[in-house]
């Protein structure tokens, strides 16, 4: 436990308390039930806590970076940073993802690299921090860590909201909402692609291929958003 703690240090810069807490944060489901362990020794717990305050730590800096927007839109950029394509991609680039405890099963099917969990596991090593009164250090590290996420999101919002301005702009011509449709599935389970087809009044419109069904989604609207004019090519 304590190795995790001082491997946690290093990432985030925090000194840590209660070791058992981040051992806990790292762990997936799997790993406990394979060791008989009790299941809240696994992240779900802590992830729970920790997606609150990720979300309020969000809600401050954006209040902060933004004094002329409007709840919407911050709401909006929040929406999109706490997504688990972005905390993922976070995890990974901080090197969470090595931490997580699986089932060995689990291990060799690669569960830690997938979006859902590294999320998770992130959200839950948040959790952790509060727990030990961590939050104003948290501030700082996820202001750092974020701002260049907050600041291409800004100047890319099209791309990241597609299915929201697809949607508005398909219900102010008829009323009728854009149906998605997954097409193809491919590869391993810890690196699987999606193709996901999006279609307007019975007709497919574009297609859009990502890592989870929802970048799938999101690539599909956005091609979608371009080609019926709602968005400039680039």
């Amino acid at each position: 436990m304590k190795c995790i703690s001082e491997k946690l240090e290093q990432i985030f810069g925090i000194a840590t308390v209660t070791s058992e807490n981040y051992q806990h944060a790292l762990t997936h489901p799997s790993y406990t039930k394979e060791k008989e362990l009790p299941y809240n020794e696994c992240y779900e717990r802590l992830e729970f806590l920790g997606d609150a305050v990720l979300k309020l730590a969000m809600s401050k800096i954006l209040y902060k970076r933004y004094p002329d927007y409007a709840e919407g839109e911050m709401s909006k950029i929040r929406s999109i940073i706490v997504s688990d394509n972005i905390l993922s991609q976070v995890a990974s680039k901080i090197g969470l993802c090595e931490l997580i405890l699986a089932s060995r099963h689990e291990e060799k099917q690669g569960i830690t690299k997938l979006e859902s969990v590294s999320a998770c596991a992130f959200e839950a090593v948040l959790g952790a921090y509060f727990l030990d009164g961590k939050f104003n250090e948290l501030l700082t590290f996820l202001e750092n860590t974020f701002k260049d996420y907050i600041t291409e999101i800004e100047m890319h919002f099209e791309k990241y909201n597609a299915k929201a301005i697809l949607q508005e702009y398909t219900q102010g011509l008829t009323k009728e909402t854009p149906v998605y449709k997954l097409i193809e599935t491919s590869g391993a389970d810890h690196n699987k692609t999606f193709v996901v087809e999006v279609s307007y009044r019975g007709r497919v419109v574009a297609a859009g291929k990502g890592k989870s069904k929802k970048e799938a989604e999101q690539k599909a609207a956005y091609e979608a958003c371009q080609k019926l004019g709602v968005l400039k090519n680039e």
